[in-house]
């Protein structure tokens, strides 16, 4: 049985997949979250987190940018990104524990991305909670 983690894992590989130009990502997420097991309560959670990054997509951009110091917004790894852009759904338009949401933040990027990505991730979603 798929868990809240799985669940978040697996939307951040659609945006990450989104965000690297697949077109068809979007439309093929019934066949990732089957893949992965994410039914039932877990799949109604992945969706309302993926449609909820999506419609939100350019207020969280800009919340991410507005807190980059020194930094490039194209620079950030797409998988980061995709992190970053749910994180700061979560924190912002959620009712879920920020602690939780951080927390879950940091232990996928240390899964999924590279050895400096977990700081930069813990960073960027400290300064973006303290704005809301």
């Amino acid at each position: 049985m798929a868990t809240r983690t799985d669940a978040r894992v697996a939307v951040i590989s659609i945006l990450f997949a989104h965000d690297s130009g697949n077109e068809q990502a979007l439309k093929n997420r019934d066949g990732l979250y089957e893949e992965k097991k994410i039914r039932n309560k877990q799949r109604e959670f992945a969706d309302g987190l993926l449609d909820g990054v999506l419609s939100h997509l350019e207020a969280i951009d800009a919340m991410i940018e507005a807190n980059l110091k020194e930094w490039d917004y194209d620079r950030i790894g797409k998988v980061d990104k995709a992190i970053l852009r749910l994180g700061t759904y979560e924190l912002r338009f959620t009712e879920t524990d920020r602690p939780v949401i951080i927390n879950e933040a940091i232990n996928i990027a240390k899964e999924l991305c590279g050895d400096e990505s977990p700081s930069f991730i813990n960073g960027m979603l400290d300064k973006i909670q303290k704005e809301s």
